[in-house]
């Protein structure tokens, strides 16, 4: 069984059902489509603790591209899901879905860009889009 943590800002969704993704670097082996997933808060320290149980199954798996500018207005300059991009309107319902919630003065794709500007660097990200649902 494969295991994530996750950032601090998104122990409340993943917990409440309202996040069901992630986006992880290309490792040896992820979870697989089927699959239960573990998702932690704190892996790894003395205050990890499961963030759902039971553990949700993985429903898809797609590769991901994330194109990161320094254009402090639109960091988030692209995004690909499977060779697809996808436009502006995806890039924000995306961004939302990934934990990422608009506010008055910012979209959900500059705060996701933001973060990944942060955690990431500039440049291109490839990795993979992972996606589960509640165990039945």
């Amino acid at each position: 069984m494969v295991a994530y943590s996750f950032n601090r800002q998104f122990y409340d969704a993943v917990s409440a059902g309202t996040k069901k993704q992630t986006v992880r670097a290309n490792r040896r082996r992820h979870a697989r489509p089927g699959e239960p997933v573990q998702l932690y808060a704190a892996m790894r320290t003395k205050h990890c603790r499961k963030l759902v149980d039971p553990d949700p199954i993985v429903s898809g798996i797609s590769l991901i591209e994330i194109e990161i500018t320094s254009d402090l207005t639109q960091r988030l300059a692209s995004l690909s899901i499977d060779g697809l991009a996808l436009n502006d309107e995806q890039i924000e319902a995306f961004a939302v879905a990934d934990g990422f919630a608009a506010t008055s003065h910012t979209s959900a794709r500059q705060r996701m860009g933001r973060f990944w500007s942060i955690n990431h660097g500039e440049g291109r990200f490839e990795g993979v889009l992972i996606k589960w649902e509640a165990k039945a």
